[in-house]
């Protein structure tokens, strides 16, 4: 099936959605037209339709020393949270009560901070962007990073050596788990077995310029990758061919960025203060809205959902299901 083309988006295309929020990361598009995000303030974050915003849970999350990260919503209505917190790994919490571990150890060890959670039916996928992060430099030589498989209640590790692992998302046919590794400058493809074991990996290597972090499968089977640092959004067509579709950035600024980067000097106050002319480091996509056309787009820099509209619908999520 050929693709829609789609015209580029421009920074002035952009509205938002909204107010006070701290770090936005992982939107969560639900299907009563709420959406929820990762706070540093709130814990998990809820926007409701009518745009007014407030705590999710009634847990004390950041207080108790959590630090929300990628989130995703069980069959139930409770929410996972990757916690980048010095307790890491990967809890549950309901609407009310306290949060309680989902997956915190990994044979008999402490599971460190985790970036993301994915639901896939009876099975959550974890990452951890890197073992260590005793480090000054982000670079694309540290692979120490992982996708963890919870089934069962066990935990096990899917795949390593990974540079910065990010989000990962599921295609619509159920062959291929894909994740970003941002600082390698590349999304791989894994062949996705029943069992959920990972083979096979592709590699599909970016300029270095391009970091990829969030992503959402449209209903053409494109996948749409949001960029940090350069607010960069790409869309990955089945056979990896990607065109930009999105970008807000200070070119010289950027290429300052990826120089300190190709030098392995990069750090985290080079990428805070990056900026274009209305987002700083978005770093999360989703679709939503009644018909699935709206673009909900988070981000570390910003203090409110961005929001585009686009003439193809994305793939529901697990919890829309």
């Amino acid at each position: 099936m050929a693709l829609t083309t789609i015209e580029p988006f421009r920074p002035e295309h952009l509205t938002q959605v909204g107010t006070g929020l701290n770090r936005p990361e992982c939107v969560l598009a639900a299907r009563d037209g709420s959406l929820y995000t990762g706070d540093w303030t709130l814990g998990i974050a809820r926007i409701a339709p009518d745009g007014t915003t407030g705590p999710a849970v009634e847990a004390e999350l950041v207080a108790q020393g959590f630090r929300p990260n990628g989130i995703a919503l069980t069959p139930d209505g409770d929410f996972l949270f990757a916690n980048m917190g010095r307790a890491g790994g990967v809890w549950r919490v309901g609407r009310q009560g306290d949060a309680r571990p989902f997956a915190t150890e990994l044979a008999g060890h402490p599971i460190s901070r985790t970036n993301f959670v994915l639901m896939d039916g009876d099975r959550a996928w974890i990452t951890i962007s890197s073992l260590s992060r005793q480090h000054e430099h982000f670079t694309a030589q540290e692979d120490t990073g992982q996708i963890l498989l919870v089934k069962n209640g066990e935990v096990t590790v899917a795949a390593d050596g990974l540079n910065w692992t990010n989000e990962v998302r599921i295609s619509p046919d159920g062959r291929h788990l894909f994740v970003n590794e941002t600082f390698a400058c590349r999304t791989t493809r894994y062949d996705l077995a029943a069992d959920g074991t990972l083979s096979n990996p592709v590699r599909l290597n970016y300029p270095g310029d391009t970091y990829p972090d969030g992503m959402a499968f449209d209903a053409e089977g494109a996948l749409w990758i949001i960029c940090v640092i350069s607010n960069r959004l790409i869309r990955v067509a089945p056979d990896l061919s990607w065109t930009v579709l999105f970008e807000d950035v200070d070119r010289s600024e950027l290429d300052r960025v990826a120089s300190a980067h190709a030098a392995g000097r990069l750090t985290w106050n080079d990428i805070s203060q990056s900026r274009g002319s209305r987002v700083s480091n978005l770093a999360s996509v989703a679709f939503g809205g009644p018909d699935l056309k709206t673009l909900y787009l988070g981000g570390l820099g910003v203090s409110a959902v961005q929001v585009l509209q686009s003439p193809v619908a994305g793939v529901p999520m697990e919890h829309w299901r």
